[in-house]
């Protein structure tokens, strides 16, 4: 646990319980490889963040769509536009757990709209991009700083499906019980978790 972080952020767990009480997860505890949940996660997640900036036919539903993008992920500074490209690895300190999730926000700045008849669209696809990777994959990326800006490591696969039976459970006591480790760049903690927040807000207040 590094001592320097005296909390995880609300959002990160909030973002982390969403995707892993995600059907089938909760039907599979205590059965579930490392590798389904991942993938499964992954998934969720990635579909999770597309329904939110999908704009459908309704103005009011575009809007919000446009509204969350914007906040979450546009920056703005006198060289022009810049968009959040945070990278993060989940995964477990048991290389037999094989769980490992990629999860990089809007990976090319070049894909995020859509040209249609009507005029340019946020692209729903491209906003995150998960992947389950296997062990050799994120062993090879977890300590380079140009690939992984930060990693959250939970200690083994009972500890992450404890998000699913503790649904309650204080973020700031996952530390304390030493359940989970974070390494890297930690302003990209901090932001991962008002991005989290705000997932959270959107989805409580649709």
């Amino acid at each position: 646990m590094h001592a320097t972080i005296p909390t995880l952020p609300q959002g990160v767990h909030y973002l982390m319980h969403s995707g892993f009480s995600r059907p089938p997860i909760p039907q599979l505890l205590g059965q579930i490889s490392g590798r389904i949940l991942a993938t499964t996660i992954a998934g969720a997640i990635k579909l999770g963040f597309g329904f939110l900036v999908l704009g459908g036919l309704d103005d009011a539903q575009s809007r919000k769509a446009a509204a969350f993008f914007e906040n979450n992920f546009v920056m703005r500074d006198p060289s022009g536009i810049r968009y959040y490209q945070g990278k993060f690895l989940i995964r477990t300190k048991q290389p037999d757990d094989d769980m490992n999730v990629y999860i990089c926000f809007c990976p090319d700045p070049d894909d995020l709209y859509l040209d249609t008849p009507f005029g340019k669209h946020l692209n729903p696809l491209a906003i995150i991009k998960t992947e389950a990777l296997d062990q050799a994959e994120a062993d090879a990326i977890e300590n380079d700083p140009e690939r992984i800006d930060l990693v959250i490591c939970f200690r083994d696969i009972p500890s992450i499906l404890g998000l699913v039976q503790r649904p309650d459970v204080d973020a700031v006591q996952l530390l304390l019980e030493n359940l989970v480790q974070i390494t890297g760049n930690f302003g990209h903690l901090f932001k991962f978790g008002a991005i989290g927040k705000n997932v959270q807000s959107a989805i409580a207040h649709p």
